[in-house]
């Protein structure tokens, strides 16, 4: 338990550095599919004999080349950015399974590569855990500003002269490395949480970037100590609970913050509005609100309805000046 403590506080201090870019950047599908590609790596020094340290290790270069691979992909607009992703993610994931399945024996369980094994952390994996956390921290400090101004504005900051691309390539190094040592406390499958979730409620509670890296941060040492709390008592998988107990923190802040649910409320207020002008002659109006295949007779349309006034969606005409359907006008 001790163990696991001190890893989920190395996790808990890369994600948090990391993880804010994360959710500024919308890169949460680059972080989910480093996680998975990490099998690939795992899988490798599976099928070489390797034992926790060497899987950890092969994990690690599997995520650095998908992050490059991506931007490789991605130079110069060649492939969409989504598109390189699902393509690294799904064939190396692929490619780990393909490894594993052909493997009778094997020194270390599937489930453990999938959900994580805190528990079974031995001090030379902290050693490694802390090594990595040690590099991302100190490349993190010494390219703030770079790595602040280009989440921010990627385009002023490459007026300004910024190197763009390397800060780019750089962040997807750095998700790689922060999912690694994430690898060992959740698995594959629950790494993105402790990268994304603890950034999210960060997000939610301030705008200044130090301060959300160590909101970030807090978030995750305080997940880890109610997760393995509640994991201890009623026999839980310790790797999930800590992601739950994670999830709640964030579900908490979007309730609590001013940035959160007290602000989304106020903001559908225009669904109930009466509407600028009057309704139209002829129009019988008999609910303010209604979605699926009903109308609005004011300010918004949804499904298959049209607003009773400039827009139409769906299979819906325009009242008005335009025939949407079939590109005729009249």
């Amino acid at each position: 338990m001790y163990r696991a403590l001190l890893a989920g506080v190395i996790v808990s201090i890369a994600a948090g550095m990391v993880g804010v870019f994360v959710v500024l950047r919308g890169l949460a599908f680059m972080g989910d599919a480093v996680a998975h590609t990490q099998l690939a790596g795992a899988a490798v020094a599976l099928v070489l004999g390797g034992g926790a340290v060497l899987i950890t290790l092969g994990a690690g270069v599997a995520a650095v080349l998908t992050a490059l691979g991506v931007a490789l992909l991605t130079i110069r607009g060649r492939l969409r950015e989504d598109t390189a992703i699902g393509i690294m993610f799904a064939g190396l994931f692929a490619l780990g399974i393909v490894l594993i399945s052909r493997q009778r024996t094997l020194n270390i369980s599937l489930n453990d590569l999938l959900v994580g094994d805190i528990l079974g952390a031995s001090w030379t994996d902290l050693m490694v855990m802390a090594a990595l956390t040690v590099v991302v921290a100190l490349l993190v400090l010494s390219f703030l500003p770079e790595l602040r101004f280009t989440a921010y504005d990627p385009e002023v900051a490459s007026v300004s002269g910024v190197p763009v691309t390397l800060m780019q390539i750089g962040l997807l190094v750095l998700i790689a490395l922060a999912t690694v040592v994430a690898f060992r406390l959740v698995g594959v499958v629950l790494a993105l949480a402790m990268l994304v979730t603890p950034a999210a409620a960060a997000a939610l509670l301030t705008r200044r970037l130090t301060m959300m890296m160590l909101i970030s941060t807090m978030v995750g040492v305080v997940s880890t100590v109610v997760g393995l709390y509640a994991s201890f008592y009623y026999d839980l998988a310790a790797g999930p609970s800590i992601v739950l107990a994670a999830v709640l923190m964030m579900v908490l802040a979007f309730i609590l913050s001013p940035r959160g649910l007290r602000s989304t409320v106020p903001s559908m207020d225009f669904l109930l509005d009466e509407g600028a002008g009057p309704a139209p002659t002829g129009w019988r109006r008999t609910a303010r609100i209604c979605w699926g295949a009903c109308c609005v007779a004011g300010d918004a349309s949804w499904g298959a309805c049209c607003r009773v006034g400039d827009v139409c969606w769906g299979a819906c005409c325009r009242v008005g000046e335009r025939f949407s359907m079939r590109g005729r006008t009249g």
